[in-house]
């Protein structure tokens, strides 16, 4: 593979072959791709040499920053001595057994067992399966319904964008499939004017029990959820809302799902974001940061209750992938695991780094353009405001976030922009100057989009 083309010659060779995700194809075409060349711990280098610190984690996945030696060793010496079997034919390889028992270690209590996928959104069509199968095993085949929430994401394959409650995805492809429903989200700011944040919680919780009532609880199967809403923005539920979600789950006898794909491996200073939302899922999908993104590898961990149904009725389970467990997946997978308890990455967030970014975080609210700014462990959201006193939000047509995201970009940083929300989710391997580093970055980026609104006359 050459490296000696020019930023120019990549940009034409992507724009001649490579179709992006989620991306107007015309677009890009016509402004050109940003082409990343080499990373270091939580720094990324273009082909013309700038240096941006990655604030999103690539996409919510290099928990223990790049360049970890560990990783490329354990894919290499894997890559020698088995680069590939499948786990069809009733056959298994070392290394995913061995993850298998790790993850049964790391994970809550209740989960012994785990099926393997290549990524999130195969592990949530996974869960779509699983969870329909578990009740046709026990005599309720008419338990289809499962619920989510509005501004969820759970994938893009059709059963995990179904799941997901993006209208912009469900307009393209006839989606949502049959058998999934949505309710409102935990957004406080959206659909909780005039309550407190307790109050809102329970309000918004209880909206699960509406909808079960309306579906009928004897066709409902399971409630899928984000601990936190991640590229929803990063909603923070209130205290209030996942206990009662599961005492909601448990009074009706639903399943109970949590899509770790973000929240899970230390994003939120525990292990698991159910850990540190108080819930107790029979579901667990993860992905992203077991591996740290080095390589793909998603799955499903499954709790007892569902585990001992779906081994003790007995019969074939009819799914899986070709790369379930795959070999040099799960190799890496272990050294990711190994890395984060040496370095002692969970209890980095929780202890050190994640209270001194909600810290530095509230300052922001002094900004003229930040209604608030709230974060939990290593994930952080900013939300701007025309007015900051009242929350009245800037015209949609004016793009305020994609304006601040623009300055993010050129000025160095990696900021994602959800509408009118500004959101983070660095590398869990940072430190606090380069947490004051950030700082710095992201004010420099909001007084630049203060600038841009103030010129344009957007401001009251």
């Amino acid at each position: 593979m050459s490296t000696q083309r020019t930023t120019r010659e990549w940009q034409a060779a992507d724009a001649a072959h490579f179709l992006h995700p989620f991306t107007d194809f015309q677009a890009l075409s016509r402004k050109g791709a940003r082409v990343i060349e080499r990373a270091e711990n939580i720094y990324l280098w273009d082909t013309e040499g700038h240096k941006i610190l990655d604030a999103m984690s690539g996409l919510w996945c290099v928990n223990v920053g790049y360049g970890q030696q560990a990783l490329v060793d354990a894919a290499t010496a894997q890559l020698k001595q088995l680069p590939f079997y499948n786990a069809f034919f009733q056959t298994a390889t070392p290394p995913a057994i061995e993850l298998a028992e790790l993850l049964a270690e790391v994970t809550p209590p209740q989960f012994k067992h785990v099926f393997f996928s290549g990524s999130g959104s195969e592990g949530n069509d996974t869960v779509v399966r699983m969870v329909r199968r578990y009740w046709d095993l026990l005599g309720q085949p008419e338990r289809q319904v499962i619920i989510s929430r509005d501004n969820a994401y759970h994938g893009s394959t059709m059963a995990g964008a179904s799941l997901g409650g993006m209208s912009g995805m469900h307009a393209q492809g006839g989606l949502p499939i049959p058998g999934i429903v949505h309710i409102g989200q935990p957004y406080r700011h959206e659909n909780g004017k005039g309550l407190s944040r307790d109050e809102f919680g329970l309000v918004a919780a209880r909206w699960l029990e509406e909808k079960i009532l309306e579906v009928g609880p004897e066709r409902v199967a399971a409630f899928i959820g984000e601990p936190i809403q991640g590229a929803g923005g990063v909603i923070i539920p209130p205290a209030t809302y996942w206990p009662e979600v599961q005492r909601i789950c448990d009074q009706y006898g639903i399943l109970l799902v949590s899509d770790e794909v973000i929240c899970g491996f230390g994003r939120t200073g525990r292990w698991f974001g159910c850990e540190t939302m108080g819930t107790k899922p029979d579901l667990m999908t993860f992905a992203k940061g077991v591996t740290s993104g080095y390589i793909p590898l998603g799955g499903v961990m499954v709790g007892e209750r569902v585990a001992k149904v779906l081994i003790e009725k007995g019969g074939e389970f009819a799914h899986g992938y070709t790369y379930s467990g795959h070999p040099v997946a799960c190799a890496v997978a272990l050294a990711n695991i190994k890395l984060m308890r040496e370095l002692k990455l969970v209890e980095h967030v929780r202890d050190d780094v994640g209270p001194y970014l909600a810290s530095q975080f509230a300052t922001l609210r002094d900004h003229p353009l930040v209604a608030d700014a709230e974060t939990c462990g290593l994930m952080g959201a900013i939300l701007l405001a025309k007015d900051k006193a009242t929350g009245t939000p800037f015209p949609e047509s004016l793009e305020i976030g994609m304006v601040c995201r623009g300055h993010c970009f050129r000025e160095g940083l990696i900021m994602r922009a959800v509408g009118d929300r500004m959101i983070i989710a660095p590398p869990l391997v940072i430190t606090r100057a380069q947490i004051d580093e950030m700082m710095g970055l992201i004010r420099r980026c909001l007084d630049l989009t203060l600038a841009d609104a103030k010129a344009g006359g957007w401001l009251s």
